[in-house]
């Protein structure tokens, strides 16, 4: 039952069982922070970890530090750390590059297992999904679609026969839909179609079971409900059954079977570490591997039933000033973000702006969306009760409509 009251959210902050992960992150005391969809808050551990790497490994240990900091094999032990994150076996996945650089790499490799040339995405994904697409079909000669992969279409569209991969995003990043990868997935296979799954807004927010969904592959962020910190790397799912026949486009030393050959012609690594291109970024990896110590503590059933009651708690405040919901009420349907709609036309990004001017810290999304994300690891309920609170007297106060929260910044 969804508490209607602050003493009802701090009788619930007393039992919570993921209460003690809250210490493991650095919080400014004045701040609620409602954008961990966007960017995840600093784990106390990392900056140790980082200037250990910095001052230790690098300075001390040079070069040997590749072999005996371990530093040759990060893509694959991080890897490994991501993997019961997202249902996948710990040979299953790397950590490299960026996501577009990964989508690039899988959207490719799907093709070059397909007879067909037709890559379908989703309208309205998030655009670097878009723009790889239409990138990856414009090289191979490809031919791209788009569809509604939450309507009747997407049936419609892989029944032509002509799919060769579809392109979804587990989680709308726009709306927060939770979509069925188990079903969608057979769906595509009974078409014929590979899938590439994009798990940025998924990863560390809601269940994800790669493997359990006959998934071929997946591309995910670590800076967001990860918390590895902006610009950290990305990582790459490739299903063990596509090892050996996936050929992936950008064809690096690290990717090479025996790098330290020399060797001048490719010849790709057994495993997902064809997957790999160029170097780690080690000093981001270091800051990777602090978060994914924290999340090796934390109970991913208890994140997921905490997630879904903050998010109910503030969309029962949202309806109280009669703010609509992009967001479904449905917890099966649901990520772990609220997206709520505007209540006039250029109100959105106002209404965000005044509330963090309140300290209450979410993001809005071109043309009408403002954002909340919800982060279990540090979130109280008494916070997303007082973040309500602040949403529902700057609508009714009409706080938003001063001039000063009108000014676009260059990040939204």
């Amino acid at each position: 039952m969804t508490p209607t009251t602050r003493e009802e959210c701090a009788a619930l902050d007393a039992t919570d069982p993921l209460a003690r992960m809250r210490e493991e992150f650095v919080l400014p005391e004045d701040v609620i922070y409602l954008d961990g969809n966007s960017l995840g808050a600093l784990p106390r551990s990392t900056p140790a970890r980082v200037a250990d790497l910095v001052e230790r490994e690098w300075g001390q240990g040079l070069v040997r530090s590749w072999n005996t900091a371990g530093w040759w094999d990060k893509p694959r032990t991080l890897g490994a750390a991501i993997a019961p994150l997202v249902g996948a076996g710990t040979d299953e996945v790397v950590v490299g590059d960026g996501t577009s650089a990964n989508l690039f790499k899988t959207v490719v490799a799907a093709l070059r297992m397909s007879e067909r040339d037709v890559v379908l995405g989703e309208a309205g994904n998030f655009p670097t999904d878009l723009y790889v697409t239409e990138g990856a079909a414009g090289l191979t000669g490809a031919t791209q679609r788009r569809v509604d992969p939450d309507g009747p279409g997407l049936a419609a569209e892989l029944a032509r026969g002509d799919v060769a991969v579809l392109l979804l995003s587990h989680v709308d990043y726009r709306t927060g839909v939770l979509r069925d990868m188990q079903a969608l997935t057979r769906l595509a296979h009974d078409h014929g179609a590979l899938v590439v799954w994009d798990l940025c807004h998924s990863v560390g927010a809601v269940p994800v079971d790669l493997s359990g969904s006959g998934a071929d592959f997946a591309v995910g962020c670590t800076y967001k409900y990860l918390n590895a910190g902006p610009g950290a790397p990305a990582f790459l799912y490739a299903a063990r059954r596509h090892h050996a026949r996936a050929d992936q486009p950008l064809s690096g030393w690290h990717g090479h079977a025996r790098p330290f050959d020399f060797a001048p012609a490719y010849e790709p690594a057994p495993g997902v570490s064809r997957f790999l291109s160029g170097s780690q970024p080690l000093v981001a990896d270091a800051a990777l591997e602090a978060s994914l110590e924290v999340w090796a503590e934390a109970d991913l059933g208890q994140v997921r039933t905490k997630s879904l009651a903050l998010s109910d708690l503030f969309l029962s405040r949202a309806a109280e000033v009669g703010v609509g919901s992009l967001t479904p009420a449905e917890h099966a349907r649901r990520g772990s973000q609220v997206s709520l709609v505007e209540p006039e036309e250029g109100a959105g990004y106002a209404i965000v702006q005044a509330l963090i001017a309140r300290g209450v810290i979410g993001d809005f999304r071109a043309p009408d969306v403002m954002r909340f994300g919800f982060t279990p690891l540090y979130l109280s309920y008494t916070e997303v009760f007082d973040a309500g609170q602040a949403l529902v007297e700057v609508v009714r106060e009409g706080e938003w409509r001063q001039e000063r929260f009108r000014a676009r910044s260059q990040v939204t």
